[in-house]
């Protein structure tokens, strides 16, 4: 069983200018000439997490994380003008560029493999791998399992706490109705809608319940974040296309990748993780038999931390 790497600190923190009014937080690790790799949070509007860092050995990678724009440090806080997924994509380019980073690793999971996949679609000559936990396609139908019934039947009791801030007659569509709170003038009802949403997805996130994840999700700073791009993005179909990601797989053809997926991940169903390894034939599919959606479950991490060191080695075996 692999576990995490000792906890690091950056050798490196910038603020990046993008645009306004959005400016994001940057920061390397590890070894500044090691082998590139930036890490995609998820959300959207999480934030990364000190632990983040620590998938990858400090001495083979240099390991590049970012907050996205309007989550965790990076500012104006859960801001949602020019907010969208191409947005983050031309925000990944713009890092790539100032770091002068040619090619890297793309490690992402939930939303950020979902941000992962469209990266490398449309920047397929700046990815030479992807690692990625916990497929998230941003199709409808995975919207409606989490946020408006599916997950419901597994979670009755959780769920009940994620329906008490809307009315019985707005309920035929949870994210709408979110939407209008989380985007109220009134403080009150954006913290309200905004705690009820997160604590949803951070009580159903691992196989067997967590408080460290829990008190996570139930942070208001994250939660307010979290809560509000997420909302956000799902309103607008996370400013995709139908089926966008699978139809465009072909672009991936000459990308390796590693799919790590939890058998019992209730937020993000195997089902998509399945289908992207199907059209996706230069991937490998990992499926963790005990474990639910959240990345710091201890056979997902162990998976995570392998691959990164196995193709470690594979690149340093190639450059001898």
């Amino acid at each position: 069983m692999h576990v995490l790497y000792p906890s690091i600190k950056p050798y490196n923190q910038l603020e990046l200018d993008v645009t306004p009014p959005h400016k994001l937080y940057v920061e390397e690790c590890g070894k500044p000439d090691g082998i590139p790799v930036i890490f995609l949070h998820g959300g959207p509007g999480s934030g990364c997490e000190n632990y983040h860092r620590q998938f990858f050995n400090p001495e083979k990678y240099r390991i590049i994380l970012f907050d996205q724009r309007g989550a965790g440090r990076s500012t104006p806080h859960a801001e949602l003008e020019n907010n969208t997924t191409q947005d983050l994509v031309a925000d990944i380019e713009t890092i790539r560029e100032h770091l002068r980073i040619e090619r890297w690793l793309v490690f992402g999971g939930s939303w950020g493999s979902t941000l992962a996949l469209v990266y490398a679609q449309t920047h397929p000559e700046h990815v030479f791998h992807l690692i990625l936990r916990g497929i998230f396609l941003c199709r409808q139908k995975e919207i409606d399992w989490f946020y408006q019934e599916g997950a419901s039947r597994i979670f009755p009791d959780i769920w009940e706490k994620y329906l008490a801030p809307i009315p019985e007659d707005e309920r035929s569509d949870m994210v709408d109705a979110y939407y209008k709170r989380l985007t109220s003038n009134d403080e009150f009802t954006r913290m309200q809608a905004a705690k009820a949403w997160s604590l949803w997805e951070g009580r159903t996130a691992s196989l067997t319940s967590s408080q460290r994840i829990v008190d996570h999700f139930g942070d208001a700073h994250t939660a307010l974040s979290l809560a509000r791009i997420e909302c956000h993005y799902f309103k607008h179909d996370s400013f995709l296309k139908p089926n966008q990601i699978l139809e465009n797989t072909n672009r991936l053809t000459d990308i390796p990748g590693t799919i790590i997926q939890g058998r019992y991940d209730m937020i993000c169903p195997m089902e998509s993780a399945w289908e992207l390894h199907q059209a996706w034939p230069n991937s490998i599919l990992k499926i963790i038999p005990d474990a639910g959606h959240a990345a710091s479950e201890p056979g997902i991490v162990s998976e995570l931390v392998k691959t990164c060191d196995d193709l470690a080695h594979t690149i340093e075996k190639d450059r001898k």
